[in-house]
């Protein structure tokens, strides 16, 4: 049966392409500093991935032929929309630290410490949420034709404290520390050889760095505590808070899996772009975040190493540098 859907296969496309592009500055941040942006790239490349199947699988089709599969990825798509917000919330943090000149990661214990920290909250704290999940989990999960298995939220007051918040909670908090960088950036701004100073003495930071994850995070934050609202209001559009009654009551016939057809979901339009938001936005972070690191100086280096060793498996080896270019690379200020 041939897709109603206007975005078939532009989404698929670029779903699977931002899965390749979030990954591929992976290598030269697997670093205890990068561990925040780490986070964010794998929230992203998980996200892009299931959106890829999913539309893929489901474009025109209502079949249940992987119920195990719509269990986990309904609960990834949960997990994503606290996920990517919480490891904004690592790189703010990180960076209102080093901003501050508080003493971060200089000894090893120091950078586990960090490290697990981050953790807590780029991966425990949506793992958490997904969990609590269940609690106002309808049923099991439902399949929108063209979009494929999608996450049930039973609208009563509980869901907004244990799931519907969250988003605009890690957002706000990320704003609060982005606002201190950004007014210490502008300080010091003004006084540049203090800046670079305190930038360059952790290893793994850049001035170039630095301000690159600073625009990611400030764009970031600004869409997600306005699109975390949005997202709100527009669930709640034609649809009543239910009262909580009782665990019985939200989980009967729980097993239940709702089959909607195009044509039914895509008559809400509040629905439709809500359902649209939450699979494109993951796109577009996976896009910005190669567009912002994927150019940079430390990725085109990484990129000419993986061209020779490819080119070394047919015998092609780089020219050796003259003194003159040698020269030149150790002026460059990449």
């Amino acid at each position: 049966m041939p897709s109603h859907d206007p975005m078939y296969p532009l989404f698929p496309t670029f779903a699977f392409l931002g899965f390749v592009v979030s990954l591929i500055p992976l290598p030269w941040h697997i670093q205890a500093w990068n561990s925040g942006t780490r986070a964010f790239m794998l929230w992203a490349a998980i996200s892009c991935l299931t959106g890829f199947v999913n539309s893929i699988v489901w474009s025109g089709n209502l079949r249940n032929p992987a119920p195990v599969w719509c269990d986990i990825s309904s609960k990834i798509i949960i997990g994503v929309s606290v996920g990517i917000p919480a490891a904004i919330l690592c790189i703010s943090r990180r960076l209102y630290y080093l901003t501050s000149g508080t003493t971060v990661s200089i000894t090893h214990e120091d950078k586990r410490r960090m490290v697990i920290i981050d953790l807590c909250i780029a991966v425990g704290i949506p793992v958490i949420i997904m969990t609590l999940h269940y609690i106002v989990q309808g049923h099991r999960f439902d399949i929108l034709e063209d979009i494929g298995c999608y996450p049930v939220v039973y609208n009563t007051l509980p869901a907004y404290f244990l799931y519907l918040m969250w988003p605009v909670v890690l957002g706000a908090i990320s704003f609060v520390f982005s606002v201190f960088v950004a007014l210490t950036l502008r300080s010091f701004w003004i006084r540049r050889l203090q800046f670079n100073q305190l930038i360059t003495s952790n290893p793994s930071m850049s001035v170039s760095r630095y301000l690159r994850l600073v625009l990611l995070a400030i764009i970031d934050m600004m869409c997600t505590v306005p699109l975390g609202v949005y997202t709100i209001w527009i669930g709640n559009q034609g649809v009543g808070l239910a009262p909580w009654i009782s665990w019985e009551d939200t989980h009967f016939n729980f097993s239940r899996v709702a089959l909607v057809p195009a044509l039914i979901w895509r008559s809400d339009r509040s629905f439709t772009t809500s359902v649209e938001l939450t699979r494109w936005l993951p796109v577009l972070c996976a896009f910005l975040f190669f567009a912002l690191f994927g150019f940079a100086s430390e990725a085109q280096r990484c990129y000419k190493i993986a061209f020779w060793r490819v080119m070394g498996v047919f015998g092609v080896k780089p020219a050796p540098a003259t003194p003159s270019k040698a020269g030149l690379k150790t002026l460059s200020l990449g």
